[in-house]
């Protein structure tokens, strides 16, 4: 028995009376096209269920449409929010995506996954990463494509593009609507310092009490957990509290609301706790957390812009995106 063959370019190109080269454009994008005609071309692709063979489509244009994305694999919700959002947009812009994970950001093995990704054909790659480790191992391999890093500010020599929430900036939002309600005494449980964003969120933090005539403290040691969180809190209680913590993100504030729950400190009227992120849930956090909220959507979007500018040969700017305080319960004028 013969298996009926999909349909083919030609085929839509007849039922919607248009030549092949008309629905090579509409698939493309082409502007040329006129509204009414696009709009028969993608009723007949709807009606015959055309799926567009990219193999060829390769070969011919000698462009795949792929980009590939590196990530730690990590299961914080910084990187996975991340990655979400730049496979959408790559999806929004026509681009397949090939994802790899490396579980230690060394040389070798980055070289081993952006080799696989060469032999792919990739057009660009994203790598998702706010550490030393990360950076250092793609600065040293020479990528014949575009590469963007999602995490750092910057990077010196220009061979990289970048895109980043301006975590410095958030830091500064949370510490000054501590300082604006009133606190003088606003410690900083920070997160682990191989960690761009940790590093930018202690100067924020560091900054904005200096803008205030205080003198920062020593910032409290963390990593990214809910544990370390309740471990530090647990501490506070035993070694005398401050007015008010910031947290480096809302996993650490979580810990700090459950030891002081625990000890029958109140929130925010024994102290205040502000987090950083804005994850799923911290609305729902006893009390509600006060958190800052990075956009992942809009750092996706400016990613894929970024990087299909960078494969069109042009230079675009490194990007920031700007992040959002967010007001809860958690935090209050000192002394209530």
């Amino acid at each position: 028995m013969n298996t009926p063959r999909p349909p083919a370019m030609s085929d839509v190109a007849a039922v919607a009376g248009v030549s092949h080269q008309t629905v090579s454009r509409v698939l493309n994008g082409h502007p040329s096209v006129r509204p009414e005609t696009r709009q028969r071309v993608l009723d007949a692709i709807t009606q015959l269920g055309y799926r567009r063979n990219t193999a060829a489509r390769a070969l011919v244009t000698r462009r795949t449409a792929t980009i590939g994305v590196v990530t730690s694999g990590s299961a914080l919700f910084g990187p996975t929010s991340t990655l979400i959002a730049v496979e959408v947009a790559a999806r929004d812009a026509g681009l397949f995506v090939s994802v790899a994970t490396v579980p230690r950001w060394e040389a070798a093995g980055m070289h081993e996954v952006l080799e696989h990704f060469m032999s792919q054909g990739v057009e660009g790659v994203v790598v998702i990463a706010a550490h030393d480790e990360a950076i250092e191992a793609v600065q040293v391999f020479a990528a014949p494509v575009p590469v963007v890093m999602v995490g750092p500010k910057e990077l010196p020599g220009g061979r990289l593009h970048t895109v980043a929430v301006d975590q410095y900036e958030g830091a500064r939002l949370a510490t000054r609507h501590l300082l604006d309600l009133g606190h003088r005494d606003v410690v900083h449980l920070a997160g682990p310092v191989d960690w761009l964003d940790a590093r930018a969120r202690v100067r924020g933090w560091r900054d904005a009490l200096e803008e205030a005539g205080l003198t920062a403290p020593e910032p409290i040691e963390g990593d990214w957990s809910a544990g370390r969180g309740y471990e530090v809190g647990l501490d506070l209680v035993r070694d005398g509290l401050p007015s008010a913590v910031f947290a480096a993100n809302d996993q650490l504030a979580l810990g700090l609301l459950r030891a002081f729950a625990e000890h029958g400190v109140r929130v925010p009227d024994d102290v205040s706790v502000v987090g950083f992120d804005d994850v799923d849930g911290s609305a729902h956090f006893y009390p509600p957390l006060t958190t800052v909220r990075q956009d992942f959507t809009a750092l996706g979007r400016r990613c894929m812009d970024i990087l299909l500018a960078a494969i069109e040969g042009e230079h675009p700017a490194p990007e920031l995106i700007e992040p959002r305080l967010v007001v809860r319960a958690s935090s209050g004028p000192p002394g209530r």
